[in-house]
């Protein structure tokens, strides 16, 4: 069992960045962030949560990408992602670790909507 802590953002696929930034920017007023990933997109901060926008084709026309932490998703804290990983190979569920190298991995519930769970030190 992951344990969950606390919600950490939100992932929105987007087909126009420039756009969506102008959007969520101007007419939300979000505060736009540093992003620490090399692929199209934009973070904003709202309080102890963020809104990630992923440039991706996939919003013109949906279709599901190899790599599972492109697609939309939530991210939960967790404290210990080996006993997670473990836990989930125990139950047979298939799940993707982060490519970026972070602690976290993701995996898809029965409908196939993606869940990040990501390692945290507090």
């Amino acid at each position: 069992m992951a344990n969950i802590l606390y919600p950490l953002h939100v992932a929105v696929q987007v087909s126009d960045l420039a756009k969506a930034e102008e959007f969520y920017s101007q007419v939300i007023g979000l505060q736009k962030v540093g992003r620490p990933l090399t692929f199209p997109g934009a973070w904003y901060q709202i309080g102890d949560f963020q809104l990630h926008l992923i440039l991706s084709e996939w919003a013109k026309h949906p279709k599901r990408e190899d790599k599972w932490g492109r697609h939309p998703h939530v991210t939960f804290a967790i404290h210990n992602l080996e006993d997670t990983k473990h836990d989930l190979i125990a139950r047979n569920l298939p799940f993707q670790m982060s490519s970026s190298g972070r602690a976290a991995l993701f995996v898809k519930d029965p409908d196939g909507n993606v869940v990040e769970l990501l390692e945290v030190s507090e």
